[in-house]
């Protein structure tokens, strides 16, 4: 994966300045930055739950594809630039990106667009959650506890500590392969300790937030992914899984990182049996 705390928003705001058939374009405030998005609806109404999709690593515009793939699926779908790209304000962060300060700083960026969806007459008594590919594995689970949501969904989502996908990442280039290697090969091949750099501040571990929250989860991985530590981060939701929470994983053999696409129905109609 190439690659503050809680904060409060002190102020709410929200101006809807297009609207289309592909939905709604808006701005929405995040501390003292104004976000860029869009919210996209079924196109028959008929919306059964609501997410805000967090974006994976790199300066990432809103995907208004996703958008349109969950509105197909009758989830209304916020989308938005992150902070420094396309139209919203604010700095991108590229050469810390996964310090402690910018992953708080996105998780807060994607708790104010949930609170958009709260507040929202079309999306207010929905269902509403969190969902993300990649980095946002350790976002979401930020976000979802600052601005409780109904529950998350995270596609190649990281259950491990920065450190720890950085030693598996730099093991395997970042490529997936046929057969990916476990956490403990990349451990093992190392020639020198690991050492977290102090100026990034706290090593981000999601399952110190995952502990906290009580609601549904699912995390899809590909067997072959060569970005996350897939073994690990398994091992890791069994144990939260053991603890009581309603934690769900799906590991698809034959793919990789970027599995969106194959398995964007998995994660919709888990969403769609939540409501039942």
């Amino acid at each position: 994966m190439k690659k503050i705390l809680g904060l409060v928003l002190t102020f709410y705001c929200i101006q809807i300045y297009a609207s289309d058939s592909k939905g709604e374009a808006l701005t929405f405030v995040s501390g003292k930055i104004e976000l860029a998005g869009s919210i996209v609806f079924p196109a028959d109404g008929d919306a059964h739950s609501a997410v805000v999709f967090v974006h994976g690593s790199g300066k990432q515009s809103r995907s208004m594809y996703w958008a349109e793939r969950f509105a197909s699926k009758g989830v209304v779908a916020l989308v938005y630039d992150k902070r420094g790209v396309g139209q919203s304000g604010g700095e991108y962060e590229s050469k810390q990106s996964v310090s402690e300060k910018n992953l708080r700083l996105l998780a807060q960026d994607a708790s104010a667009a949930i609170t958009v969806l709260k507040k929202h007459p079309k999306t207010k008594h929905l269902p509403i959650g969190l969902t993300g590919i990649s980095q946002a594995g350790w976002i979401v689970p930020l976000a979802a506890e600052q601005s409780p949501v109904d529950f998350i969904v995270l596609w190649s989502g990281p259950v491990c500590k920065v450190s720890e996908e950085d030693i598996y990442s730099k093991y395997t280039s970042d490529l997936d392969r046929n057969q990916a290697p476990g956490y403990s090969e990349a451990l093992r091949s190392r020639k020198s300790r690991y050492v977290w750099p102090d100026f990034l501040g706290k090593d981000t571990d999601p399952k110190e937030s995952l502990n906290k929250l009580n609601i549904p989860g699912l995390w899809i991985f590909g067997e072959n992914d060569g970005s996350v530590p897939v073994d690990l981060s398994i091992r890791r939701l069994n144990q939260l899984k053991k603890s009581g929470k309603n934690y769900q994983y799906v590991l698809f053999s034959g793919l990789g990182h970027n599995n969106m696409n194959e398995s964007f129905s998995t994660a919709t109609d888990w969403i769609k049996r939540l409501q039942k």
